[in-house]
């Protein structure tokens, strides 16, 4: 194990090192609301497409809101001149969680950065997440209205099956578990039908067939949740890896990508208790899809210190105080061996013993209760198996969300609010 203080972004030069032949980075963070995590994975990413050539960044957030800030980044017509707008349009709650000033910035430099190459050789900014079905059937009617009316049946049909549910899709999966209500057949259609679209070349015709994906992923998801278990969380995992592919593939037999997740998506769930009880994730996927010297898994996590997150699902957003981690927790831990800030970066034979035993890792989702600290929060893990390197903050700060006005988001599943 290789341990470097961080400083500086030249710090990371030990883990550039280790992923200087991976074709995918998925970079964790411990919340959803924490500066630090979001301004460090900023600096890693920013070396990863000027120094290494990364060709994209996906995040945990859905298509058609991604979508408007990559036309943004890479310059494309229409698109806004300023990214943060395009952020600042971001609906579904939680807002801030791509909402914020942290990811602005960045945005900022990578349209600055693009725009200085031709088109062809310009990073793109897309999202892997399943819950923008009304959003994503727009999109859609969209597209097809202007490119192929003759195809405009097909998702007429998948709207009116999901129509009398109106926004509330998740009444429609509890519908579906007791009436012939499933919109399955009409989303396979549609599905059909904008693949063949996509075999043509054309950024439109390839954000129409993920647009379907994402209705077809969010009907199978909106079913499995009602039943509980972890069939809804595996189908938004495996979504999530399937998009991640086609991206993949969409930008050449060479490309390479960074992925942005919670750790509880990005650190491999085989390593954890998430196995035990069925449950898989998009760092899982990607070693088993890709091999393992090809995806380059990297954690977050902090002692202590100030987080955005709200008390209940739905609720504003607020600066909460993250107590000292508890007892025997990696935190603690490393706040008792690391220095303030530093990056792990895991193998060879001289792993501490504390880096291959399963010990309690924090986990602070959306939906946040600093007086759970005592006995959940926790993810049992054993670190060098879960990450290929872990990013240390002693004391992290909450991140700063932009103005964007949210409207209720569907429910998630176990484990909830990451």
């Amino acid at each position: 194990m290789l341990v470097q203080r961080l400083g500086a972004p030249s710090d990371f030069d030990p883990l550039l090192e280790r992923v200087r032949d991976a074709r995918i980075v998925m970079i964790g963070e411990a919340t959803h609301g924490s500066y630090d995590y979001y301004r460090l994975r900023e600096q890693l990413t920013r070396r990863l497409i000027a120094e290494q050539g990364f060709d994209f960044v996906a995040v945990e957030g859905d298509w058609p809101d991604c979508d408007r800030v990559n036309c943004s980044v890479v310059g494309a017509p229409g698109g806004l001149a300023d990214p943060q707008t395009a952020l600042e349009r971001f609906e579904r709650w939680p807002t801030w969680m791509w909402a914020n000033a942290e990811v602005a910035r960045f945005c900022r430099w990578l349209r600055a950065w693009n725009l200085e190459r031709p088109e062809g050789e310009r990073a793109g900014f897309h999202g892997l997440d399943v819950y923008s079905l009304w959003e994503s059937i727009q999109a859609i009617f969209d597209y097809l209205g202007e490119e192929d009316p003759a195809s405009l049946e097909a998702a007429q049909e998948a709207y009116r099956c999901f129509e009398p549910y109106g926004k509330r899709v998740e009444d429609y999966g509890t519908a579906s578990r007791f009436v012939s209500a499933r919109c399955e057949e009409e989303v396979v259609r549609l599905l059909a039908r904008t693949r063949e679209q996509a075999a043509a070349d054309g950024s439109d015709r390839f954000s129409a067939w993920q647009n379907a994906e994402v209705v077809a992923g969010a009907e199978r998801y909106y079913r499995a949740m009602v039943g509980g278990g972890p069939e809804s969380w595996n189908i938004r995992d495996i979504h999530m890896a399937d998009t991640l592919d086609r991206l993949l593939d969409r930008y050449g037999p060479r490309a390479r990508g960074v992925v942005w997740a919670h750790n509880t998506h990005v650190g491999d769930a085989r390593a954890t208790d998430m196995a035990a009880d069925g449950l898989v994730n998009i760092g899982q996927l990607g070693r088993e899809r890709h091999g393992r010297d090809a995806v380059v898994l990297v954690g977050f996590g902090s002692y202590r210190g100030t987080v955005v997150a709200a008390p209940r699902w739905g609720s504003p957003a607020e600066a909460m105080v993250v107590p000292p981690a508890r007892e025997g927790s990696v935190e603690r831990r490393l706040h008792e061996l690391m220095p303030e800030r530093a990056v792990l970066v895991f193998g060879g034979e001289d792993q501490p013993e504390w880096v291959t035993e399963a010990t309690d890792h924090r986990a602070i989702g959306v939906v946040y209760d600093p007086s759970f600290e005592s006995w959940g929060n926790y993810v049992p893990t054993r670190l060098g198996e879960r990450y290929d390197a872990f990013v240390w903050c002693d004391e992290a700060t909450a991140l700063h969300p932009l103005p964007a006005l949210p409207t209720p988001g569907e429910m998630e599943t176990y484990p909830a609010g990451v």
